[in-house]
């Protein structure tokens, strides 16, 4: 499993790069990485953002893993593998950006919290727009519990996408393993709006100030 570096769409050429914080863009199933580029314009102007192709063809999109529905196992498994497939993206092409922020939207926000779970040292915060915990210990984890990095968790009291299992688990998870700022948005559907925008543009200022 590899990320397609020919698809990463980039806020700024190679040459505006250097010395700037880098953020990730994760979308969500069955979309492509133009999709969260699209809030680029309203995000901080500090990082370099750089939205990723999650590597599994999905039919009309992308993929990072399959529906729970294929089953919760398959789904972590495959997950795992696009974590490593994301950390050799930046092992070839940024290897020494640190502190690097996740922000990601349904299964991405999925793969953000992944990431952080995978290597804490290596991102410094992640946000989770209509996303959710994956079930399941990881090695990181223990270390999440003491260390509490920041993530910003929204979603929508309309949101039918989710299993409400999946939002359950997430619920006790996260305050366990972050420093959680949580959201829930009235009338949100599973989608962004500008209450939900609003707030973690100003989460995200606080990150780089």
């Amino acid at each position: 499993m590899r990320i397609d570096d020919e698809a990463v769409l980039w806020s700024a050429g190679e040459t505006d790069r250097a010395g700037r914080p880098l953020l990730l863009l994760l979308h969500g199933y069955n979309s492509h990485e133009g999709d969260l580029f699209g809030l680029a314009p309203y995000l901080p102007l500090q990082p370099v953002i750089a939205s990723l192709r999650a590597p599994i063809d999905a039919g009309y999109g992308f993929a990072w893993f399959p529906l729970f529905d294929e089953g919760a196992d398959a789904a972590a498994e495959t997950a795992d593998a696009s974590v490593t497939a994301i950390v050799d993206w930046l092992d070839r092409v940024a290897p020494d950006a640190t502190g690097i922020g996740l922000l990601g939207f349904s299964q991405g926000g999925a793969m953000a919290l992944e990431l952080l779970r995978r290597d804490a040292d290596r991102f410094a915060f992640a946000a989770a727009l209509a996303g959710f915990a994956l079930p399941g210990e990881r090695e990181g984890d223990a270390r999440l519990a003491t260390e509490h990095p920041p993530v910003f968790w929204g979603r929508g009291t309309a949101d039918e996408v989710i299993p409400a299992e999946l939002v359950r688990h997430t619920q006790r998870w996260l305050p366990q393993h972050a420093d959680l700022d949580a959201r829930i948005y009235e009338g949100l559907a599973h989608s962004v709006d500008e209450r939900e925008l609003g707030d973690l543009v100003a989460w995200l200022r606080a990150r780089y100030a």
